[in-house]
């Protein structure tokens, strides 16, 4: 809610209204840009179609650039925002679970919650095994929470650890995003025989 929260006492059912609010026009977006299709997003993986790369890059870039405005106009303490603990292994381990059930089921879990929402059934049962495996993962090992703060080093930031202020690191990522644009077009026309027929 931040940088409502910060300036506006707003009661709990208030809260609650615009996350779901927020969270209903997330899902109508998502669907809207054909992510609620399990083919189109493990597209990615043959590269013939890099839509959720522009999406999710395009989307990192703008809030980047849109914190560090509201930061830079003294609306916004970033210091407030809460940075999840820096742990490099436990990254790596999830990112590696996270991609091969991207991979093997299609979705990721936002896009399976608005894929479900449109009567997906694969998206249904994606769903489904998801919340199975965070009750696994709450129930079976709590011994995994002692393992992940052992391995923690702090909140890392790209201007702490550079010693490069954030504006910078700003204008090196929009500039990423531009040049992005005609790579992944290229991507898209040499891979353009991988994609499955209709």
């Amino acid at each position: 809610m931040l940088p409502l929260t910060s300036t506006i006492d707003f009661t709990t059912g208030a809260e609650l209204l615009i996350a779901l609010m927020l969270g209903i026009g997330f899902g109508f977006a998502l669907e809207r840009a054909g992510f609620g299709s399990a083919r189109k997003l493990t597209a990615v993986f043959y590269l013939h179609d890099m839509a959720v790369v522009k999406v999710m890059f395009s989307a990192i870039v703008t809030a980047m650039a849109g914190l560090f405005v509201l930061s830079a106009a003294g609306w916004l303490d970033l210091g407030a925002l809460y940075l999840e603990p820096t742990n490099f292994t436990a990254a790596v381990t999830g990112g590696l679970l996270f991609g091969a059930g991207f991979v093997v089921g299609g979705y990721c879990p936002g896009t399976s919650i608005a894929a479900a929402a449109i009567g997906r059934k694969d998206a249904w049962a994606f769903a489904l095994g998801l919340l199975a495996g965070v009750w696994s993962y709450a129930e079976f090992t709590p011994g995994l929470e002692g393992w992940i703060k052992a391995g923690q080093v702090g909140e890392l930031t790209l201007p702490a650890l550079t010693g490069i202020g954030m504006g910078w690191w700003v204008a090196l990522f929009v500039a990423v995003l531009v040049a992005m644009g005609p790579g992944l077009r290229g991507l898209e026309r040499r891979f353009a025989h991988w994609k499955p027929a209709a």
